[in-house]
């Protein structure tokens, strides 16, 4: 199955990047899940969890505030003015 590419950056670094098989992310429009192969898209985040889930099932869980999610050619990235891992 294909990977995500997925970064989270906060404003003044690199939080996490690596491969995932899902993101899930809490936009203004509510909560989303990103499997490899999604439509591109630019969300407004909500500030709260992102949910990463590893290739091997293991999960990873940051917490973003004030950002967007960018999702396009199965690249996710996560961009905020705080984001930390929890």
């Amino acid at each position: 199955m294909a990977a995500l590419n997925v970064s989270v950056v906060s404003a003044d670094r690199e939080v996490w990047s690596g491969e995932a098989s899902m993101v899930v992310a809490r936009t203004v429009e509510g909560e989303i899940g990103i499997l490899p192969g999604h439509e591109p898209m630019l969300a407004i985040l909500a500030g709260g969890e992102v949910r990463v889930t590893l290739p091997g099932g293991e999960k990873l869980t940051a917490e973003a505030e004030d950002g967007f999610l960018s999702v396009q050619s199965d690249v996710v990235q996560v961009v905020a003015s705080r984001a930390t891992l929890a």
